[in-house]
């Protein structure tokens, strides 16, 4: 559970608020932006305070609101620091909230979305959830890369939720690498890169690239060859404390590091990259108890009723009907499911409803 208090009904009176919420938006819809406003006016009648980005305080336009600039601190004394977007927007946030421990909590207003988990029809259960503290805090691996030179010297380094991606500079050049698991070299070959990720990213990128899927609660580390020239280039899963190590040959092909696709260090000719676990995760809080794998079904849209039973209508279309949410409470426990898919549906509908 929460380590907060809930506060007191009704907002403070002139004093600054006991609790605090920051607001990480995408600002660049509308409706998100309303929902944004909307969220704020609730949060201050119940006593909490709302602090909003500087780069985003014009567009919320939110009455009240404590304005802070994106950095280090925007975070610090924060409770929660409530998403409202998609995943790039949850991945700017938790840039915020890892430097202060302050846990994320995501509105999914984008595609896919696995790193927000309320969806938009659920935001007012949320809500109440934050103000009565009734949610728990998972810790999220993330991961650290060092950048060195020929020389062994570090030149830079980063951090990635999602994955460190080691990727070619030139479209036009093949990318030669060496690729080490705790200081013993595994193979070498050409490729557009390769993708260091978290069981966090091994839904995002690694995913698209032909990486397993990996549960959030497992601890281990992620390796996917991109576009590789070679026979042996699967994806590998490594322990948790395992260090990678991708080197560059001096050849004249130019690399970089690119971290949750937001953070670029470039790799000098001849250097390598080291990828390891960080020593600081990402906080996320969880007010609800769905399953990961009812989420997988939610967002891929699977069959999983069996050929037998489903009710095929073209590729793609296999997947229970919108009614049939995996997410909705009535199905994501397993008694919901066996119930709620047991039913005998007629002309599409369950128990025949129009």
């Amino acid at each position: 559970m929460s380590e907060c208090t809930p506060s007191s009904s009704g907002p403070t009176s002139g004093g600054p608020a006991a609790r605090r919420v920051l607001l990480a938006v995408h600002t660049g819809r509308a409706d998100i932006v309303e929902l944004a406003r909307a969220a704020a006016a609730r949060l201050g009648r119940a006593g909490i305070g709302v602090r909003v980005l500087e780069d985003e305080a014009a567009a919320l336009a939110i009455p009240g609101a404590e304005v802070c600039s994106f950095g280090p601190q925007a975070a610090r004394d924060a409770e929660i620091v409530l998403v409202l977007g998609g995943d790039g927007t949850f991945l700017r946030a938790a840039e915020l909230g890892r430097a202060t421990d302050a846990a994320l909590v995501g509105v999914n207003l984008g595609r896919v979305g696995f790193l927000a988990e309320t969806e938009p029809e659920t935001v007012e259960e949320m809500l109440t959830a934050v103000e009565q503290c009734h949610y728990e805090v998972e810790e999220r691996l993330t991961i650290e890369a060092a950048v060195l030179d020929a020389d062994g010297r570090r030149t830079g380094g980063t951090w990635a939720l999602n994955e460190v991606s080691i990727e070619k500079v030139e479209r036009s050049r093949v990318l030669d690498v060496v690729l080490a698991i705790d200081g013993h070299p595994l193979t070498s070959f050409g490729c557009d890169g390769i993708l260091c990720a978290t069981p966090t990213g091994s839904t995002a990128y690694a995913f698209s690239a032909g990486g397993p899927v990996i549960w959030p609660d497992v601890e281990a580390l992620l390796v996917v060859p991109t576009n590789a020239h070679a026979l042996f280039a699967r994806p590998l899963v490594t322990s948790p404390s395992s260090m990678l190590t991708v080197a560059v040959p001096p050849d004249g092909t130019r690399a970089r590091v690119s971290a949750d696709g937001r953070r670029v260090v470039d790799v000098p000719e001849g250097g390598r990259v080291q990828v390891r676990r960080s020593d600081r995760p990402v906080r996320i809080a969880r007010v609800n108890r769905t399953a990961f794998a009812d989420r997988l079904v939610a967002k891929f849209g699977l069959p999983v009723r069996g050929f037998r039973d489903a009710r095929s209508h073209g590729p793609g279309h296999e997947a229970p009907p919108p009614w049939r949410n995996v997410l909705a409470r009535d199905i994501a426990t397993a008694h919901g499911l066996t119930a709620a898919w047991g039913e005998e549906v007629t002309d599409g509908h369950p128990d025949g409803a129009a």
